[in-house]
């Protein structure tokens, strides 16, 4: 559902940020991201990375020739410092550790869904197709279930980091970078602040052109939309800074790209509640009535993969409208149902 066209920010090479500071787009094959970005910043002899990309022999032979053109190589990255834990972003800082012996940070939000890993280490569990069941989505569920390759997953490669951060700051020889928590994309992502460069790296938190997705992860976070806005505000409460983000270019202010994000959903939560109407229905049918990605493409023309992040992104705002008032929601045979209450939260009827 979130497809980013392909750019000159995807294509290989290094583009010089600040001195020190470098952005590497590292390729993500059959993807529709097509490049996530990581940024390595030197810091004396050794290199210190925001994110680590996707470990596959494509993203490790361009990291190591834009290290080369950097000066550098593999054994001198000596922290991965990384926003969130899915696989373009995780499996490849895990990687590196087992060969140069990189010290691999993560957001202590994260720890839940790695923990259940250490139980489950041969198929990997997906609370999402629960949340579509909920959603009144279960033949979707079933359909995404046969369709994901279940056979070739890999536990080993989400082994746990050196070290969890909090809020807080993490300082090097030449860059101190302030830890922000900001769930929503995952419950423990995390963005870094460069305050005295005034740079954010934003992981997958604000992105450029796209909105990303809520609460596709391995533990079920309980209120992704809500915590997801409340994370947008958050970034607010700093100083505005460059956006560095990854995926997509870098570049502009970050608080003005909140301001955009926090616009679309307010649209979107308004676009929810009115493909509602007037009827008691569930997450699943109002998706249906809905238009998706930026190209308002109809729901029946989405890969089953792309339906079950848009029934379970319509069922975050659903479930956003029910905190603020506006509806109430009951569980009928473990079907969620939404209904109007005719309160739009600020006390007036509609």
């Amino acid at each position: 559902m979130t497809k980013l066209d392909r750019g000159p920010w995807a294509d290989s090479g290094v583009e010089t940020i600040r001195p020190d500071v470098h952005r590497i787009p590292l390729p993500l094959p059959n993807d529709g991201l097509r490049a996530v970005n990581i940024y390595a910043l030197e810091d004396g002899d050794d290199v210190v990375l925001i994110d680590g990309g996707w470990a596959i022999p494509e993203s490790r032979q361009v990291l190591e020739a834009g290290l080369a053109a950097l000066g550098h190589d593999l054994g001198d990255v000596s922290r991965i410092l990384v926003t969130h834990v899915h696989r373009d972003h995780y499996t490849q800082a895990v990687e590196l550790r087992r060969l140069v012996g990189s010290r691999v940070y993560l957001g202590a939000g994260e720890r839940p869904g790695l923990d259940m890993l250490d139980e489950i280490r041969t198929e990997v569990p997906v609370t999402s197709l629960d949340t579509l069941r909920r959603a009144g989505a279960g033949e979707l569920a079933e359909r995404v279930l046969r369709d994901m390759d279940r056979g070739e997953f890999d536990a080993s490669v989400w082994e746990k980091p050196d070290q969890w951060l909090g809020p807080g700051v993490v300082r090097f020889e030449r860059h101190a970078l302030r830890v922000i928590p900001t769930p929503g994309h995952t419950r423990g992502h995390v963005v870094y602040l460069d305050e005295s460069r005034g740079l954010l790296y934003s992981g997958d938190h604000v992105l450029p052109h796209i909105t990303p997705s809520i609460g596709f992860e391995l533990t079920t976070s309980g209120r992704p939309l809500a915590d997801y806005l409340d994370s947008l505000h958050l970034v607010t409460a700093f100083a505005d800074a460059e956006l560095l983000p990854a995926h997509g270019p870098a570049g502009g202010s970050a608080h003005a790209r909140v301001a955009e994000l926090l616009d679309h959903h307010d649209a979107r939560l308004d676009a929810t509640i009115d493909a509602l109407g007037r009827r008691t229905s569930d997450a699943s049918a109002v998706a249906r009535d809905l238009m998706w990605t930026r190209h308002a493409v109809p729901f029946a023309e989405l890969n089953a993969f792309n339906q079950m992040l848009a029934v379970n992104e319509t069922a975050a705002h659903l479930d956003v409208l029910v905190e603020r008032g506006r509806l109430a929601v009951e569980l009928v045979e473990g079907v969620q149902r939404y209904v109007r209450t005719d309160d739009d939260g600020t006390g007036d009827s509609r």
